[in-house]
């Protein structure tokens, strides 16, 4: 049974101590790849370094609103050089999106998150999108922008009739540790419901906790409980979903099995 965590910010600090065996915890719970999206400039080499170190690992380059600087746009030419440059563990832009809930102006969001549409078109590469009280405005930027490679909705906490408006513009709908709190009826409801063909998982570590492990720092070998609890809303067996997942994955990123 093979697993891909598809959204991890698997450079962040809590993880460097024997960042090896940290790797190594997640391939024994069967999680065989992990995409580990940037936030910004400050972590763009991080995680190209991480790559390079491990074949497994795959990256996404771009800007996070809620790390945007006022400056973003002085780092747009390293971060086209870096995407021209990158090599085939490069499979997206982002983590990128609208983040109406933050202090950062919108009007800044915005002008980064159509910068990098600009890029995800002349590189033929999805996106990772971050969206957070910002659905409808979001929408309407990724209609207006003929995405070519569509992408993911991370970390996606909303109606069935939201998760439905990203299928028909071909994005795959990030499931994470939010579908194993019984209170996030709405959320639960709406998986349940989407066909699986739409669906991919992620653990946003060390970010969004499971049930039970409140506290703690998420890491991606917890991927197993969100698999477990997504088979229980669709009454499947854990391997005939993870088998359907990691095609799923591969698929949003393009990725050559």
């Amino acid at each position: 049974m093979k697993l891909f965590d598809t959204h991890c910010h698997f450079d962040f600090d809590v993880f460097q101590d024997d960042f090896a065996y940290q790797v190594e915890l997640a391939r024994e719970q069967g999680v065989e790849r992990i995409l580990i999206p940037s936030v910004g400039p400050s972590n763009w080499t991080r995680i190209q370094d991480l790559a390079n170190q491990y074949s497994h690992l795959y990256y996404a380059l771009g800007f996070h609103p809620y790390f945007l600087q006022q400056e973003f746009e002085q780092f747009a030419p390293k971060l086209e050089s870096l995407l021209s440059s990158s090599n085939r563990q490069c499979i997206a832009i982002g983590e990128c999106g609208l983040d109406f809930a933050i202090e950062v102006p919108v009007e800044r969001q915005e002008r980064a998150l159509e910068l990098q549409f600009e890029l995800a078109k002349r590189f033929d590469l999805p996106v990772i999108l971050h969206s957070r009280k910002a659905h409808n405005r979001l929408i309407q930027m990724v209609k207006a922008a003929h995405l070519p490679k569509g992408g993911v909705l991370h970390a996606f906490s909303g109606s069935y009739q939201q998760a439905m408006e990203w299928v028909r513009l071909g994005f795959s709908i990030g499931v994470g540790g939010t579908i194993t709190y019984p209170r996030a009826n709405k959320t639960r409801d709406a998986i349940q419901r989407l066909p699986l063909e739409h669906l991919v998982l992620e653990t946003d570590a060390p970010d969004m906790p499971i049930l039970g492990y409140q506290g703690e720092p998420n890491h991606p070998l917890q991927l197993i409980h969100i698999l477990n609890e997504l088979a229980s809303l669709h009454s499947k067996s854990k391997q005939s979903i993870a088998s359907q997942l990691w095609e799923n994955s591969n698929s949003a990123f393009f990725i050559c099995e």
